[in-house]
């Protein structure tokens, strides 16, 4: 047998050394400890890291339109590219826009922390600022689920913020699977007496997580207020 010569010896060292490198960034960013390559783009442009609010929020405490089925309002053939939603931390309320306005809202709960910005795995809240649905599907316990794609590149940059800062420790991963869901079965009561159950989800009513699934898509918008 042939012995391989030392520069193929080399190369073949230099391709399994890139190779453990590629195997564990990518290990690392499905733990949430690194930004994921896909990120890099936007993570590293500093002027995409400035938001600005998409949704004018309904004055006040209300409901719009709550006694209403949203395919009355909507029609049978709903152009979902026109939908977006808003959602109201500190009111406990998300609210449905066709071209930005507002067409019905629905009362909502949280995580056991409601308050402040998500920062971390296990922090059980809420993040805020402007997101898209990722993916939406039928949930074996939550009726449906519509999920988030945090963490995007700028939920990155407040994840690393909170480290310097002494915020959060340095060891711990930025989370994911976050998202809008319903409640276990016959436990519609969990809204009504606003119990904040979840780890940092958005919670619903059986019925109105299914009208709201029922108009969105990937890609909808979803902007979250404090």
């Amino acid at each position: 047998m042939k012995k391989l010569s030392k520069s193929t010896k080399m190369g073949l060292l230099a391709l399994l050394g890139v190779g453990a490198i590629v195997g564990t960034y990518r290990l690392g960013a499905k733990l949430g400890y690194i930004v994921p390559i896909s990120l890099w783009g936007q993570f590293l442009c500093e002027s995409c890291q400035q938001e600005t609010a998409y949704h004018q929020p309904p004055n006040g405490n209300i409901l719009i339109a709550a006694d209403r089925p949203l395919v009355k309002i909507l029609g049978d053939r709903v152009d979902k590219s026109r939908i977006s939603i808003s959602i109201e931390k500190s009111k406990y309320r998300l609210t449905i826009y066709q071209d930005r306005k507002p067409i019905k809202s629905y009362p909502i709960v949280l995580g056991t922390t409601p308050q402040g910005d998500k920062f971390s795995e296990g922090d059980r809240r809420t993040p805020e600022g402007i997101l898209y649905l990722r993916d939406l599907y039928p949930h074996p316990q939550w009726s449906k689920f519509l999920w988030l794609d945090y963490p995007n590149a700028r939920s990155w940059h407040k994840h690393f913020a909170a480290k310097r800062n002494g915020d959060i420790p340095w060891y711990v991963p930025i989370g994911n699977d976050v998202g809008i869901h319903g409640v276990p079965a016959n436990s519609d009561k969990l809204i009504d007496s606003r119990t904040n159950w979840t780890w940092g989800c958005i919670s619903l009513k059986t019925a109105d997580i299914d009208e709201i699934y029922a108009v969105s898509r990937s890609g909808t918008l979803v902007e979250i207020f404090p």
